[in-house]
């Protein structure tokens, strides 16, 4: 095959995917530099939880034309980078990379105007290097009723079981200190995670059908390395 045909091909067969995902809402490809060193300074509409959670410790840093996430020894929290994403079904995509066995990098789907639940949890997919785990949380754990009594000690055991039901976890291999591409695709109920264009699994829970899902929060409990983070709308 003649090379521009070839390119043609390749172009048109990548225009092709990225319409199966939706609407292009976001893109970072984080190619601008800080101002400073001191504190995080993300851009382009990123939030950091540093500042309440790190005792303003930087955590987040632009290197090299991608994102560095990273836990401070202070931090009381994992540490949180979130970006407005309004949808209700829609696909986040990026690369990223681990670098040790105990990193994860959870996307965590947000609407913190729904009070019934803790901070605002919708859903997550948690990436791991052995595992993936799929969670609902609106119906599932972070419910007020059932993290208030988990809390308290007064969990019953039903509700111990079903909140058990609430995840679903998916074993697999990744390399470390090598690139891979992430995709978590919500299409009403259902939660879908793939990496490097490979389904790792899926998982159908009624608190992924929520319709105000607003932001999208990339948690991080040890470190990642992350670039050419894209957003899309389905509706």
């Amino acid at each position: 095959m003649r090379p521009l045909l070839l390119l043609a091909l390749c172009c048109s067969l990548a225009l092709a995917a990225a319409d199966d995902l939706g609407t292009l809402v976001f893109n970072d490809e984080f190619e601008r530099n800080e101002s400073q060193e001191l504190k995080d300074e993300p851009g382009n509409g990123w939030r950091t939880s540093s500042s309440w959670s790190a005792k303003g410790n930087k955590e987040v840093d632009l290197r090299d034309g991608t994102l560095h996430i990273y836990i401070h020894a202070e931090a009381n929290h994992a540490v949180d980078v979130g970006h407005d994403f309004e949808f209700i079904d829609g696909t986040a995509t990026m690369r990223f990379k681990f670098h040790d066995a105990k990193d994860t990098l959870n996307l965590n789907f947000a609407d913190t105007t729904w009070k019934e639940v803790h901070a605002g949890h919708i859903c997550q997919t948690v990436f791991g290097t052995s595992k993936t785990t799929l969670v609902d949380y609106k119906t599932g754990g972070m419910l007020l009723k059932y993290r208030e009594a988990r809390k308290a000690g007064t969990l019953s055991k039903e509700d111990e079981a079903m909140l058990k039901t609430k995840q679903k976890a998916f074993p697999y291999d990744i390399s470390l200190n090598e690139w891979h591409a992430l995709a978590v695709t919500i299409v009403g109920d259902t939660m879908t995670a793939s990496v490097d264009g490979k389904v790792i699994g899926s998982f159908s829970s009624p608190g992924i059908a929520h319709e105000k899902k607003r932001a999208l929060r990339l948690l991080v409990s040890n470190k990642v390395t992350l670039d050419d983070v894209k957003y899309y709308r389905k509706k």
